[in-house]
């Protein structure tokens, strides 16, 4: 009966996983899945998308160095009636009196000096640009930030089955021991049910735990940007770096950190836009030039009493100098240099708000990793100790020295105390993970 059983559980697990069975199971690393997001991650393609546009925006054209060139060309055509009435004269009337006119012409208008706002809003494009490339650095960060927290969610929930399996196999020895023990008549028909019943609720948390799995790894395909039902197998260690210094990963956070370098350009940006509003006392100083050609055609015209046609072509070439300086303009001048100010003042404040956010952050996270790495000394330690005691349990009541409830504890008690670990080990990994994104050490 027993064996039936067995086969029974085998066959119905085999079922379970015919779908993922079905698909690749290649090992996946962090690396490899960070080089894939590198490439694929639909993040990091949108801020790349982004990025190549502010650095299209900065050139010298754009900030208004170079001059503008137009070309134009015309043709007009007109057909009209006309009726011409002088004094003690008939009326002269003339239908169909075409017209038609060609015209052709090349502007060139260059500003020359506009109070330097030129080279302002050049510099301002540069900064902008850059502005741009540390947005796709953060997003780069933030992202394999959590491919490396789904990652090793992945091995976390592996291993989680892992425990479970273990305990599991010690349900399955239960019964068969006290299988045997009724064959033998030391034991009662009701323990082998009790300990059956205790299986299958650990078969029944596989499942549960199974289906965690199955979720995160399309939480990590997703992250990923490929097809969610990709199967594949994780590494089944989780190492965490012991030698994080909060000082060092302080100095590193004001140093390094995208988000702040990006502020700090923007008070770059506000000093440029409050130069810019200055600049706007100054004059402005341009050149203009073209050629342009003209031609005209009417017939017929009348001419006292002569009845013709009158043609007219004119081209050459037009050039001049500009100059224009701002008198006065209801103060919109100063109400500008004023906002500029406040511009430059908003952005300090804001620069101190975000290095306080961070620095909280990072105290926080720091203060997680170093009492995970704690209780990950004291949950090693306790893991042995109960791997020992269900060793020792299961002895025990082989030899009919223990209850099937004390054996039941001490299972459980294993399977508690290595899920603590995982969890702790995953805890740790993710506070040390988070350290790196905020210091900007993820990519190196």
């Amino acid at each position: 009966m027993f064996k039936f059983k067995k086969a029974a559980i085998l066959v119905f697990s085999v079922v379970l996983l015919l779908p993922h069975l079905a698909q690749s199971q290649d090992l996946l690393t962090l690396e490899e899945a960070i080089r894939i997001a590198l490439q694929h991650n639909y993040d990091i393609r949108i801020a790349d998308t982004q990025d190549e546009i502010a650095s299209n925006n900065a050139t010298r054209g754009n900030a208004g160095f170079y001059p503008t060139i137009t070309g134009r060309a015309g043709r007009d055509f007109s057909d009209n009636k006309t009726r011409n009435q002088f004094e003690n004269e008939p009326a002269r009337e003339i239908d169909n009196l075409r017209n038609n006119s060609t015209n052709a012409s090349v502007q060139l208008a260059w500003t020359v000096f506009d109070g330097g706002r030129m080279f302002i809003a050049h510099n301002r494009l540069l900064a902008l640009e850059k502005s741009g490339q540390l947005l796709t650095k953060a997003t780069v960060e933030n992202t394999v930030a959590d491919i490396s927290d789904a990652y090793y969610e992945v091995v976390r929930q592996a291993r989680l089955i892992d425990a479970l399996e273990e305990a599991i196999e010690i349900s399955q020895q239960r019964v068969t021991i006290t299988q045997e023990q009724v064959n033998v008549g030391v034991s009662a028909k009701v323990e082998v049910l009790r300990a059956q019943v205790d299986l299958n609720a650990d078969q029944s948390e596989l499942l549960r735990q199974q289906e965690a799995l199955q979720n995160a790894k399309i939480n990590l395909n997703q992250l990923l940007g490929r097809n969610p039902t990709i199967g594949f197998v994780s590494t089944d260690t989780i190492i965490v770096d012991k030698q994080l210094e909060y000082q060092v990963a302080n100095a590193n956070l004001i140093e390094a950190n995208p988000s702040l370098q990006r502020l700090q350009l923007e008070r770059d940006i506000a000093q440029f836009d409050l130069r810019a509003a200055r600049a706007l006392r100054l004059p402005t100083i341009g050149v203009t030039g073209g050629y342009g050609y003209n031609q005209s055609l009417q017939d017929p015209v009348i001419f006292g009493n002569t009845v013709g046609t009158n043609e007219s072509q004119r081209q050459g070439f037009n050039y001049g100098l500009s100059l224009s300086l701002p008198i006065f303009n209801g103060f919109n001048i100063n109400r500008q240099v004023q906002n500029s100010r406040i511009g430059i003042e908003t952005t300090q404040l804001q620069y101190a708000q975000e290095q306080n956010r961070l620095e909280s952050e990072l105290a926080r996270a720091y203060s997680q990793y170093t009492n995970r790495l704690k209780l990950l000394a004291l949950e090693e330690a306790n893991l042995k100790l109960a791997d020992e005691n269900a060793n020792i349990a299961l002895e025990r009541y082989r030899l009919g020295l223990l209850t099937a409830i004390e054996l039941r504890e001490a299972q459980r008690n294993q399977l508690i105390a290595t899920n603590r670990l995982i969890n702790i080990q995953y805890e740790a990994k993710a506070a040390e993970v988070e350290i790196k994104r905020l210091t900007s050490e993820l990519l190196q």
